[in-house]
């Protein structure tokens, strides 16, 4: 049974990133090349002042509140069953790119699906609602591994 999971190593420009995308809170615990002790990324110098940028509050990273440790494949794949049926039901409006947190994504097919319809007599809709019956589709046939490799860290957007 696997309770946490580690990845790395990784290098600091990938950890950036991760603090860019919200992926990572000042909280996240890392563990430097050749020391022995786990420490929230804040407590390290050079990552100190990605957190102290006076923004609003950062959505924490999937995990266990309060805990500190990563969250379990089954705990990041709580999104895989809403996103199908989403998807397939009520794919058009691009409800299961938001479930997922692809915001972008989702306000396309929403634009694509109200705004083209009404130039295409409601084809762009139907094209949408084909697009989400198949990633719906797509999200419910993987694994919650699958799925969480794909979809949550790896950040797939369409297909």
């Amino acid at each position: 049974m696997q309770t946490d999971l580690q990845y790395g190593p990784v290098g600091a420009a990938t950890l950036r990133r991760w603090i860019a995308e919200h992926r990572v809170t000042s909280q996240t615990l890392a563990l430097a090349e050749g020391a022995t002790e786990w420490k929230p990324l804040s407590a390290f110098a050079e990552f100190a002042a990605d957190f102290g940028t006076g923004l609003p509050p950062t959505i924490p990273a999937p995990g266990r509140p309060g805990t500190g440790t990563p969250a379990t494949t089954a705990e990041k794949a709580s999104t895989k069953i809403p996103a199908g049926v989403c998807g397939i039901l009520l794919g058009w409006l691009g409800i299961h790119k938001f479930i997922l947190g692809y915001t972008g994504p989702g306000l396309i097919m929403l634009i694509v699906s109200l705004l083209g319809s009404i130039l295409t007599c409601g084809l762009a809709a139907c094209v949408m609602w084909i697009i989400g019956l198949v990633e719906g589709t797509m999200y419910l046939a993987k694994s919650d591994e699958d799925f969480v490799r794909t979809y949550i860290d790896g950040r797939k957007e369409w297909f």
